[in-house]
């Protein structure tokens, strides 16, 4: 696992990002965008591929890439 970064939701993406990882982070935030604080994006990477988490406080959103480089959204509660 390499050590990344963190954002507000809205805020800029890290620059390494894929355009396609970086839409989808798009969607996803856009419905926590009203939220007061905003929740914080916190980005790790794990062989190589980014694993992006939204905590809003009642669930944690998940965007990473499969195989192929495809993105892939989870949610845990």
């Amino acid at each position: 696992m390499q050590l990344g970064t963190r954002w507000n939701a809205g805020g800029e993406p890290p620059a390494r990002l894929s355009a396609d990882v970086v839409a989808t982070i798009r969607q996803v935030e856009a419905s926590h965008l009203d939220a007061t604080p905003l929740p914080r994006w916190t980005l790790t990477w794990l062989e190589g591929r980014p694993v992006a988490e939204l905590d809003d406080g009642a669930t944690v959103t998940i965007v990473t890439t499969d195989a192929a480089g495809t993105p892939v959204v989870r949610i845990e509660d």
